[in-house]
């Protein structure tokens, strides 16, 4: 591929990928190759240095500015109230671990043997399918999702 300078009658310029010169020549001369400010098919390549690599004058590649990553960064949330939110979320869950046991997916179970007195009510916490959900409240037993943390869905 070639990198060609242009610019167009109006002056404008701008750069332009070729697989060869002949290529360049050919859409040029059907009109193909126009201005991207302009729309202008009259354009001409301009004078450019060639990008030559020779082993005498090329130096050696930088460092890298900074050791890369160890691991992957949360993503920065952009505004205050959502990095608020995002602590209010992690403070529930900290406090739903800390004040219940977790029955993981025995909760629909468990919260019906609570509610029809089979066992002595605690505080629960697991997951339950939308179904099971919604049939512990047809049952009249109440129920409160817990939001997911919003690391959890990276």
């Amino acid at each position: 591929m070639i990198r060609y300078a242009l610019t167009c009658e109006a002056g404008h310029a701008f750069e332009s990928w070729f697989p060869s010169s002949e290529s360049f020549d050919d859409q040029v001369a059907r009109g193909l190759v126009a201005c991207p400010v302009c729309a202008s098919p009259k354009v001409a390549k301009q004078l450019m240095a060639p990008a030559l690599g020779r082993r005498s004058n090329r130096s050696a590649p930088p460092a890298p500015a900074e050791p890369p990553a160890s691991g992957p960064e949360p993503v920065r949330l952009t505004s205050e109230p959502e990095r608020e939110l995002r602590a209010m979320i992690k403070a529930l869950h900290e406090h739903v671990a800390r004040t219940s046991d977790h029955v993981g997916p025995r909760f629909a179970e468990e919260a019906r043997r609570m509610h029809y007195g089979e066992i002595e009510q605690r505080a629960i916490h697991g997951e339950a399918s939308v179904a099971e959900a919604h049939a512990l409240l047809d049952e009249g037993i109440a129920i409160q999702p817990l939001p997911p943390l919003p690391d959890d869905r990276n």
